[in-house]
């Protein structure tokens, strides 16, 4: 079992002060990284994949 932290869409779209819609439009658009589908109905985003890619994105704000 590994120690990833997941993070919902609405938590990462208060991160970067957006709606949950724009998130999908970013996973859409290839601006953020794919989610995880953990079960049905519950999707989240690796909270390490969420960090490289603003690492390599300039997108932290």
């Amino acid at each position: 079992m590994t120690n990833d932290i997941y993070l919902s869409d609405k938590r990462i779209a208060g991160r970067y002060d957006v709606s949950r819609a724009t998130i999908w439009r970013w996973v859409q658009a290839g601006r953020l990284p794919k989610p995880v589908k953990l079960s049905p109905g519950c999707t989240r985003w690796r909270a390490s994949d969420i960090e490289v890619w603003e690492a390599n994105c300039g997108e932290a704000q």
